[in-house]
């Protein structure tokens, strides 16, 4: 592991912020971290390699397809090693709107050189060739599985570091969308994203697409300093929320209202981000491989979360935009 201070992406310039083409107007993408099934709370493992929650994404994608959505599914080693989850992930790509990404996972990503500690489950974290060599591994393997080389990347546990947008340029991808913004994982030894912003930049080569965050309340000029100011206040973050003052959400069904969420659109919208990223896991599609979705009833709260926001884009006129959207509209 890298030793030294969190990592921080420094803040793009405003030559590198994306000034989308106009005929782009305001649009959605949804990435999917489609991975293998652990424990969150348990010790990470390179023995966690099962596959099960992949016979629950064709009616998922169904869903999403029927509404004219593209998946870009962000496929691990496992997902890509495994022939069934590969001949199911090979049928959603015919959808047209739907590629092949890659997530890094390293504790199950070969080469494996020492035993995992938390801090290198993170993999910017990593030595220089161990990143590189693990990320080549896996980026051939997809490429072997399905056929084509991926153009768009995301590190497990939003690990990137600050040699990995020059290694995902060498690779030939043209998306990174590792950065969370609002997110400070420093105190588990990952990145601070705390104070990036949800705003399209390049880097290089390559183009980072934050997941999407948003804060909102009455307090939310303050943003993402006025957060960080209040986790050194006790329940400080706890009692804006309630008091209507400051939340951050961030655009998933997994730990997010639907009602915070659609509020998070409005402000989105209203302040002119033109693309926001969504997310979720693969295996919270079925219950009990994830905290988010424990049971009969977080599913349906899963899949009507979804039906509710894309209910909401159709009303707004924000229309999905693909990868392959996307790379087209960047030039």
């Amino acid at each position: 592991m890298i030793a030294g201070r969190a990592y921080r992406p420094p803040p793009p310039t405003a030559a590198q912020r994306i000034a989308w083409p106009d005929d782009f107007g305001t649009r959605f993408t949804v990435f999917v971290d489609v991975e293998e099934e652990f424990d969150w709370h348990a010790p990470l493992d390179t023995r966690n390699r099962a596959t099960t929650a992949m016979a629950a994404f064709p009616d998922a994608h169904r869903r999403f397809a029927e509404r004219g959505v593209g998946l870009t599914c962000m496929v691990d080693h496992p997902i890509a090693t495994d022939p069934a989850s590969v001949a199911i992930l090979s049928r959603v790509v015919e959808d047209g709107r739907s590629e092949i990404g890659t997530q890094l996972h390293p504790w199950v990503s070969p080469p494996f050189a020492t035993a995992t500690t938390p801090g290198d489950s993170y993999a910017g974290n990593l030595p220089a060739a161990l990143e590189a060599a693990k990320l080549a591994t896996l980026t051939t393997a997809i490429t072997t599985a399905f056929g084509s080389a991926p153009r768009a990347y995301r590190a497990g546990r939003y690990g990137i570091g600050p040699r990995s947008f020059d290694l995902l340029a060498r690779l030939g991808y043209r998306i990174d969308s590792s950065v969370r913004p609002g997110y400070d994982y420093s105190a588990d030894s990952g990145p601070d994203f705390a104070t990036a912003d949800a705003q399209a930049y390049r880097v290089g080569d390559v183009v980072e697409l934050p997941l999407t965050t948003v804060f909102t309340g009455r307090a939310r000029r303050g943003g993402a300093l006025l957060y960080r100011a209040l986790s050194y206040v006790p329940k400080g973050r706890g009692a804006f929320a309630r008091a209507g003052l400051l939340s951050r959400i961030a655009l998933t069904p997994e730990d997010m209202p639907i009602d915070a969420a659609l509020e998070a659109v409005a402000v989105a919208a209203g302040e002119g981000l033109r693309l926001l990223n969504l997310s979720f896991h693969s295996p919270s599609l079925v219950p009990g491989h994830t905290p988010y979705v424990r049971d009969a009833a977080d599913l349906k709260r899963f899949h009507t979360w979804w039906t509710t926001i894309l209910d909401e884009f159709d009303r707004r006129g924000i229309r999905n935009a693909s990868l392959n959207e996307i790379i087209a509209a960047l030039g």
